[in-house]
């Protein structure tokens, strides 16, 4: 748990549950167009983050057999609890077209609070036609402190996700707050003991 803490008063002003390498897990189902926590508790149609660190890169994962385009965003969510959420494919295309305009106006994703929504659109190309929902993304400024604050967090604390982090991911944008090239635990090969006879 990360807290900030007022030296002169003893006031904590700003806390974040973080389990290392294990943020709470939102989720985008482009199938029902909803977002959810782990699969289970549903969260509606919207959802508003400000984010913390983020990544975007070309990975085979969880099982899918093939190199998707992702993008995974960090933030801290209404429980105060550090999260994850990915979104691949097109959606990711979506968020790149506000990551340009912040580019160019000298900002990134931490300055601002991102509004996202699911957006129904049809599959023509399969009979019957079959529906799907992208992500869309807007965004607001953020408040400057808060900006400050979470940065301040993700720079003393690895901010990732275990589960993808991969050696053969190839990233197109990162954040400096994301923690690539942390290093993970590794098992240590224990040798082997001979006695002589």
């Amino acid at each position: 748990m990360y807290k900030e803490v007022n030296t002169q008063t003893g006031e904590v002003t700003f806390s974040i549950k973080y389990l290392q390498g294990r943020p709470r897990q939102y989720r985008f189902n482009g199938q029902t167009g909803r977002f959810n926590i782990n699969g289970v508790t549903d969260v509606g149609t919207t959802l508003s983050i400000q984010p913390v660190a983020w990544r975007i890169f070309e990975e085979n994962l969880f099982s899918r057999g093939r190199n998707e385009t992702w993008a995974e965003v960090f933030f801290v969510d209404e429980k105060k609890a550090l999260s994850s959420i990915m979104f691949n494919n097109s959606s990711v295309n979506e968020l790149f077209n506000l990551i340009e305009p912040l580019f160019y106006d000298d900002l990134q994703l931490s300055d601002v609070v991102l509004t996202v929504t699911a957006e129904k659109r049809k599959n023509e190309k399969v009979q019957p036609a079959g529906t799907w929902f992208l992500a869309k993304f807007e965004y607001k400024p953020a408040d400057n402190q808060v900006v400050t604050e979470l940065k301040e967090f993700a720079l003393t604390n690895p901010v990732y996700r275990l589960d993808t982090i991969t050696s053969t991911a190839v990233y197109q944008v990162v954040s400096d707050t994301f923690a690539v090239g942390y290093q993970l635990p590794v098992p240590v090969a224990i040798p082997e003991i001979t006695t002589e006879e």
